[in-house]
């Protein structure tokens, strides 16, 4: 390998976001884009000045110029590409979640490991401006010694325009943004999970996964550790506005995710105090040629109106792709590697089934820990 990872990139609605960012770091080259439909493929690549087009995935895995691929497809294809690139000896990474159920988790680990070849989940959630800020007063020892921890992703998908999978999906089978910042922050596997559920939704969509819960609520315990977790996730026929969360408490300082979108998050320090924080962007922990794709508010490039805002999802994107880059240069596991992201994605899955069980406790398979 040269001192650049040659990367492609498969699936381009949410994926192209990544395109500029692999463009433009010194240590990897974005060489290939892939698409289904062939007109809208050779419309980004011209835009981005992609030489490389790919209608079919399997012809893009004998490309031997590419060294990785990054898929951004839809969720129930995950597992299938992964397993497609590693077998074709390509490094892998992937957005979420890993797999859909316990045994394609534990393929994809064990491939990892026979292949010797880098994987990889794109978690987004462990990277965010607000994750990243309350990493550093914790371990700067502003927090204390942490005492409760709690996330939640409550979203509404009831609206027509979803793929037709979503509709009835367990809400723990989509479990990682919530759960991930949770054993993330303690550097702790999760070891075991016991849910219950709540409510339910309309019966065309609980038909379809035989899965009536509105809510699911999981409590969570972590190997070694005296700290407990607890996990909502909703769906369906239950209103809020989207909210994809943490809240950590501490012996010194707790922090708590904002209520509504744009109030920002709170601080509480002493025994009442409380300030609401403005979180600042994570630009100075990146290189800086890819500094700009994590900034807020950024025009990035006027040519190109799909990337105006920068980088999504807290500014996650550019810090994702440093990790991944450098672990394959680096010729290292990725920091969420796939024992890592076996644990954080069969905790919601196995969550679904406590919750199918009245809630009985369930231990995470030895698998994913890590």
């Amino acid at each position: 390998m040269s001192d650049k990872v040659r990367v492609a990139v498969v699936g381009l609605g949410f994926g192209g976001e990544f395109v500029p960012i692999y463009q433009a770091y010194k240590k990897s080259e974005c060489v290939a884009v892939c698409r289904r439909n062939e007109a809208e493929l050779n419309k980004f690549a011209d835009e981005m000045g992609v030489e490389k087009r790919y209608t079919d995935y399997d012809e893009l895995l004998k490309d031997d110029e590419i060294d990785a691929v990054h898929i951004n497809t839809d969720l129930l294809s995950h597992y299938d590409f992964v397993v497609k690139a590693l077998k074709a000896g390509k490094h892998a990474a992937s957005t979420v979640p890993m797999g859909m159920t316990v045994e394609q988790c534990e393929e994809i680990c064990r491939l990892e490991k026979e292949t010797g070849k880098v994987y990889m989940l794109m978690e987004t959630s462990v990277y965010t401006r607000e994750f990243l800020y309350f990493k550093r007063m914790y371990d700067n020892g502003e927090v204390g010694r942490l005492q409760f921890l709690r996330g939640s992703h409550q979203q509404n998908m009831g609206l027509p325009g979803w793929p037709e999978y979503w509709y009835g999906m367990p809400p723990m089978h989509y479990p990682t943004h919530a759960i991930a910042p949770l054993s993330e922050i303690l550097q702790k596997p999760i070891q075991t999970v016991r849910c219950i559920g709540s409510g339910r939704i309309r019966e065309e969509y609980a038909a379809k996964y035989n899965s009536p819960f509105a809510a699911e609520s999981v409590q969570l315990t972590f190997a070694d550790s005296d700290v407990a977790g607890e996990v909502t996730r909703t769906l369906f026929d239950t209103i809020r506005q989207y909210r994809e969360s943490f809240d950590f408490y501490g012996s010194k300082k707790s922090f708590e995710w904002e209520q509504c979108v744009d109030e920002g998050p709170v601080v509480y320090t002493g025994f009442e105090d409380a300030e609401h924080v403005e979180i600042p962007d994570t630009d100075d922990m990146l290189p800086e040629e890819i500094r700009k794709f994590t900034l807020k508010n950024q025009i990035i490039d006027e040519n190109h109106v799909s990337f105006i805002q920068g980088s999504g999802h807290g500014g996650s994107h550019p810090h994702m792709v440093q990790e991944f880059v450098s672990a394959i240069l680096e010729g290292r596991r990725a920091h969420v590697n796939s024992n890592v992201a076996a644990n954080w994605n069969v905790a919601g899955i196995l969550a679904h089934e406590s919750a199918m069980q009245g809630g009985k406790i369930l231990t995470m398979p030895e698998f994913t820990q890590f």
